[in-house]
């Protein structure tokens, strides 16, 4: 198991977190059950360093005071507009106990289905969950498509390899990777034209006559008082 350390200060009651992140640092809370909660800052840069080699499933040990105390990332809050780190919650492990949660899925390979039928990869899990001490804790869990060989044929949870010292949470039966045959292109449906009927002109219709004007009423009728 890796662990990483940080280097943290335990935070003044009365000073601001604005004022934290105003010298470029980070408040943060660690918290556990039957842990009295504690209030830390750290340097930014410092953890993002942390953060980016150990994620959130490589156990922290933060060092404060001459004491260290082993931690798993929580949560990180970032800056709407910013997106910059904010204040960041470490929550307390107990090394003799099991802990919950999520690990990525990493496709590896190619699938058959994929490049000798022209299919497209659906990744339907992106991360699964994960049950184990937390010195078995693992980054990600491989995922080979090699096997995907038609439009049939799926990669479950029950298919992945992990050590003997993880339980998978996720249901067996769920889809992880599979591959759906490619969308045929939409072809326009040609406009039928319009037939007229039997002994009629189409309106418009090339060499077809005009119809005559029809008469209006007063030319059509002679007048009353017109000379025989």
């Amino acid at each position: 198991m890796d662990t990483i350390l940080l280097e943290v200060n335990e935070r003044k009651p009365e000073e601001k977190a604005k004022a934290i992140r105003s010298r470029g640092r980070i408040p943060a809370e660690y918290y556990g059950l039957g842990k009295k909660n504690k209030s830390f800052d750290m340097d930014y840069q410092g953890f993002r360093k942390v953060f980016e080699k150990a994620g959130e499933n490589t156990i922290i040990e933060l060092s404060a005071g001459g004491k260290t105390f082993p931690v798993l990332v929580h949560a990180i809050q970032y800056n709407p507009v910013s997106d910059s780190i904010t204040h960041v919650d470490f929550v307390h492990v107990d090394m003799q106990k099991e802990v919950v949660t999520s690990v990525k899925i990493v496709v590896t390979g190619t699938a058959p289905a994929v490049k000798n039928l022209g299919g497209v990869l659906d990744i339907l899990k992106h991360e699964v969950k994960i049950k184990c001490l937390p010195k078995d804790l693992i980054h990600e869990i491989l995922v080979d498509v090699t096997p995907i060989v038609d439009f049939h044929t799926s990669i479950r949870v029950k298919d992945l390899k992990v050590p003997s010292t993880i339980k998978l949470i996720d249901s067996p039966e769920d889809t992880v990777v599979t591959a759906t045959p490619p969308r045929a292109e939409e072809v326009a449906a040609p406009v039928a034209a319009v037939v007229p009927a039997e002994g009629a002109t189409a309106t418009g219709a090339p060499g077809a006559p005009a119809a005559p004007a029809a008469a209006s009423p007063a030319a059509a009728a002679p007048a009353k008082d017109a000379k025989k």
